[in-house]
């Protein structure tokens, strides 16, 4: 039952944002200014649910990679939020403001794009790593949702969550986490009990 809840809790966040990619404006006018920026308001608190879904299938996992994707996925919630409000909000409030476009908005555009570009990389080092410390602990089970998940953070690199592509990235991210999910082996408690030092019986 445990194993069914975690496999659809980790595809929700995917799935959240490819619904909003379906509303998401193509692009930043006076024409779609207000919902631009007002639909990037309501994206705070879901983009970083990305990197939580990532954290869930890491959870009791020791070692480097597991810190590092850990680290990494950490790195997306903070900088893919920044994007969220540079080029979201902060971009779609000028333009809505100045009814035109200007310079303030292409300068929020930039900054929100570069720091959304270091966001999405971490997003896919953070996957491929989870992907990676999965498979060592379940094994080919683990592959075919690693594949999808890597595959999806390749397409999010320039895709953000624009229809339809974005869409797509999004799903297979869902799918990708789900996969995991039900592949992933839980960690023994007695594994990890084993690794401390067991104290020698004095004579």
């Amino acid at each position: 039952m445990m194993r069914r809840i975690t496999v659809v809790g980790v595809a929700v966040p995917g799935l959240l944002l490819a619904g909003f990619g379906l509303v998401h404006p193509s692009f930043l006018a006076p024409s779609t200014a207000t919902a631009w920026w007002q639909l990037h308001v309501l994206l705070i608190p879901i983009f970083p649910l990305l990197a939580v879904a990532l954290w869930v299938l890491l959870r009791g996992e020791r070692g480097v990679l597991a810190w590092v994707a850990r680290i990494a996925a950490y790195g997306y919630a903070t900088f893919y939020t920044a994007l969220d409000v540079l080029a979201g909000i902060g971009a779609g409030i000028v333009t809505e403001v100045e009814q035109g476009g200007s310079q303030a908005a292409l300068d929020l555009l930039a900054l929100g794009d570069q720091l959304g570009a270091i966001g999405a990389w971490c997003f896919l080092l953070a996957g491929a790593l989870t992907g990676v410390v999965l498979i060592r602990r379940a094994g080919a089970w683990a592959v075919p949702g690693t594949l999808v998940l890597v595959g999806a953070g390749i397409v999010f690199l320039g895709s953000h969550i624009y229809y339809p592509v974005g869409v797509f990235a999004m799903v297979a991210v869902a799918v990708g986490c789900a996969l995991l999910a039900a592949a992933r082996r839980p960690v023994n408690r007695v594994e990890s009990v084993s690794r401390e030092p067991v104290a020698q019986p004095t004579s």
